[in-house]
């Protein structure tokens, strides 16, 4: 592999154009891909299999018209005054206007459907009025009747006018039976009302309204310039003194991929490159050869997005990986040409030896990392199978940019890869290695004992993280989306913002007299619940078998009461009367997939884990050192789990990081944090531990080689991690609410990994090992392939003028 690079390199450095123009014509294709095959991307997650989903497809095949999505509208009056009744008029207008676009099948008025409530609440009382005032005109008739009968007695008429009395006590029985009858309808329609009375469209303050818009598919199957046009509508009749806020469907769409936070974290890596190299050139050289990569393997990804279904954040994560490995992988390669050149070799061989040798760890680096998101895709779920897919192709797409087009470049600028300085002394002495001295075991002891504690410290919080999916709350505190969440939640409780969706498959269809009662009786055992607020029956099946509610919690979709509420239903779902309850909804899908997620991530981690030992093995012919590197992983990405969860849950040091709202932790960060992480880990692994296992089969006594390896890679690792750091750090105060903690967990985690793992602790216990860190059976070693991860074979073979001396082996 290395033999085979070194020529890619040398042939790309001597002829650069070649390159320069085949990636050219691929970023070409790919935007043109892009522009003729590109499709939607969806919003929602949703995972095969789940409890939420069996019961929303068993609830669409029995009851129609419930296919169709929604979204809100929250109004409000600026001096916090009720709505006047040109406010409100003009209200209804604006929501009227909306049923003229495209796509959407009608509205729900909050002031018609608060009136037609009272409405019902005043028919309500009236029925009540009039059943009591019935059955003192049935008294008073008895009272009567009786009298009659006993004058009629009296008189001895009684046989005479028997019949009489016998229709008209037979009239008055009658009465009393229609009455009994309605005043058990009317006590079923109070237990529904009441049941119900926890769901308004008109605040208590009458300051606030809430309005739905329906459409007539999946909210985010609604074209977005659609949904664009309603708010537009809506907004242009809003009157004066009231301010219209839309949920999250409406704007639910990424505002481009990238944002001022990200390009700010590729500029903090232009500036880390910058003072690193001491010239602007081939410090701009990994930022374009990045961004190329990126626009290939983004644009391409998104051409299959008309045929498969692609989540909003997938093309993001695209990005923040491939920025981040591609700028690491060409500044590996442009390290090491730059060092060869100032050691007097000539341009064109060392771009190839360069090439032949970091680009070989960059190959294999790049392997782990693909590896790590292919293996997505075992776990199960869709969605995660897709965004590992098109994450692990804009890796390739970045490896092979840095074997291939970084070459190019490099030999396109010649000797201006050094600096004006640096290219007077080439060749000087000062540029070679100096001698490596062990450190001292007592550094070492405490090195290691001070890192584990606290790492071990930081990984606390993970102990108590909850995993959930964005809603509102995790808006930009400006947004009208967040704005809206926020004032549903104030205005009309929390659980509006997250209602469940629960249905009641009845042991055998009743009659329509009957349907009131099988509602109130369902209604009523989910009411019985502490959590819920309401319970609103929604719809019920054409042969009166199957009946939908509208359940309210107490909290919001990610609340532990709503979790708790939903696993209480569907523990008890089984009902006296053999009704079966389902459970679905938004904050039921939610905890489907978080569940469905934690429940994946052994195996993943299993698989993942175990295929890279077997490549750090082969790589580095050690038992110890993969283990030990791997202990390593699993605390730094527990200790990044740790801090994610104090952020982002806990609320510490919220104000730094935006997180207005602490909350649960996004249901798929764990997973893609193990697998990012973990081959982000082993890139470091494999560029510090390659060092070093040179420097020791080269002769170097064991704690020597640790500190050559080390001191070898440490500047470049350093720079690399810090690069990565800004540009993961520049998705942290990105506007897309999902991102924010991935790019904070991906920053926290390099930075936990690079600088406390990979150069203290490890170091520290390979110091501490000593020989033992490269022992390997003699019978495996046999059996395993010769892998030269640093080309040193290649090495060898082009030596150069000012390289410094190969080491003696120690006595």
């Amino acid at each position: 592999m290395a033999h085979f690079l070194f020529r890619i390199g040398r042939g790309s450095a001597a002829r650069p154009f070649i390159a320069i123009i085949a990636w050219a014509v691929a970023l070409l294709a790919a935007a043109g891909a892009f522009l003729a095959f590109g499709g939607k991307l969806a919003d929602t997650f949703s995972i095969p299999g789940t409890e939420t989903q069996r019961v929303t497809e068993e609830m669409s095949s029995k009851i129609a018209g419930l296919d169709g999505g929604s979204a809100r509208i929250v109004f409000t009056t600026e001096d916090g005054a009720a709505f006047t009744a040109e406010q409100q008029q003009a209200i209804s207008t604006a929501l009227a206007s909306a049923t003229e676009i495209e796509h959407v099948t009608g509205v729900v008025d909050p002031f018609a459907t608060q009136a037609q409530r009272d409405a019902q609440m005043q028919e309500l009382a009236d029925s009540k009025t009039q059943i009591e005032q019935g059955r003192e005109q049935v008294a008073q008739g008895q009272e009567q009747l009786d009298a009659a009968i006993a004058q009629a007695t009296e008189a001895g008429m009684y046989d005479a006018m028997a019949d009489d009395f016998a229709a008209q006590q037979k009239q008055l029985d009658d009465s009393t039976a229609q009455l009994d009858a309605g005043e058990q309808q009317l006590a079923l329609g109070e237990q529904l009302a009441a049941n119900a009375a926890g769901l308004t469209t008109v605040s208590e303050s009458g300051a606030a309204a809430l309005g739905v818009v329906q459409f007539d598919t999946e909210v985010h199957g609604v074209p977005q310039g659609d949904k664009d046009t309603v708010v537009e509508t809506v907004e242009a009749q809003v009157p004066d003194g009231v301010n219209a806020y839309f949920s999250a469907e409406f704007v639910s769409g990424p505002e481009g991929i990238l944002g001022v936070g990200e390009i700010v974290g590729v500029l903090l890596a232009l500036v880390v490159l910058i003072v690193m190299m001491r010239a602007l050139l081939p410090a701009l050289l990994p930022i374009v050869t990045s961004a190329v990569g990126v626009g290939i393997g983004v644009a391409t990804a998104l051409a299959f997005s008309g045929v498969v279904d692609m989540q909003s954040v997938t093309p993001v994560l695209g990005v923040m990986l491939g920025l981040a490995v591609g700028i690491d992988y060409s500044l590996f390669i442009v390290n090491r040409h730059r060092t060869q050149l100032k050691r007097g070799m000539e341009v064109t061989e060392s771009v190839g030896l360069a090439n032949g040798t970091a680009g070989n760890a960059v190959v294999f680096a790049g392997s782990t990392v693909l590896i790590a998101l292919l293996a997505l895709n075992i776990t199960g779920i869709p969605f995660m199978g897709i965004m590992g897919t098109v994450a692990a192709f804009c890796v390739a797409v970045a490896v092979l940019i840095a074997i291939t087009l970084t070459p190019a470049l490099l030999g396109l600028i010649g000797m201006r890869a050094l600096g004006k300085n640096a290219r007077t002394s080439v060749g000087a002495p000062e540029h070679a290695e100096p001698e490596a001295k062990p450190m001292r075991t007592g550094r070492a002891v405490l090195s290691l004992i001070v890192a584990v504690i606290a790492l071990g410290v930081i990984a606390i919080p993970a102990a108590s993280m909850r995993l959930g999916l964005p809603d509102g709350s995790q808006e930009p505190a400006d947004s009208t989306q967040y704005k809206a969440y926020s004032t549903i939640g104030a205005e009309f409780g929390e659980g509006i913002n997250g209602p469940l969706l629960v249905t009641a498959a009845l042991p055998a269809p009743v009659t329509d007299d009957e349907v009131l009662a099988a509602q109130v009786a369902v209604s009523n055992e989910i009411a019985s619940y502490d959590d819920v607020v309401a319970v609103v029956p929604v719809a019920v099946s054409d042969d009166n078998s199957f009946l939908a509610f509208q359940v309210i919690p107490k909290e919001g979709a990610s609340s532990e009461s709503t979790e708790e509420l939903v696993h209480a239903l569907r523990d008890n779902a089984t009902l006296a009367d053999g009704t079966v309850l389902g459970v679905a909804g938004e904050a039921s899908g939610n905890i489907d997939i978080s569940e469905k997620l934690a429940d994946a991530l052994p195996l993943y981690l299993v698989v993942v884990v175990g295929l890279s030992i077997i490549i750090l093995i082969v790589v580095f012919r050690s038992l110890l050192l993969p283990v030990i590197a791997t202990a390593g992983f699993v605390l730094s990405l527990f200790a990044a789990l740790g801090f994610v969860t104090a952020v982002f849950q806990w609320g510490w040091l919220g104000s730094l990081f935006d997180v207005h709202d602490p909350g649960p932790i996004l249901s798929f960060l764990p997973i893609m944090l193990t697998g990012i992480l973990f081959g982000l880990a082993m890139d470091y692994q494999l560029f510090l531990a390659s060092g070093m296992r040179e420097a020791y089969v080269h002769g170097l006594p064991a704690r020597n080689a640790v500190v050559a390896g080390l001191r070898h890679g440490r500047a470049v690792v350093t720079a690399a991690a810090i690069i990565m750091i800004s540009v993961f750090g520049g998705f942290v105060f990105s506007h897309i609410a999902m991102i924010r903690p991935m790019g904070f967990g991906l920053a926290i985690g390099v930075l936990f990994d690079a600088f406390v793992v990979r150069m203290v602790i490890i170091p520290a216990v390979l110091h501490l090992v000593g020989d033992g860190a490269w022992w390997l059976p003699k019978w495996l070693d046999k059996l395993l392939p010769n892998v030269d991860v640093e080309g040193s074979a290649l090495e060898r073979e082009h030596p150069f003028a000012g390289a410094a001396e190969e080491p003696t082996p120690a006595t």
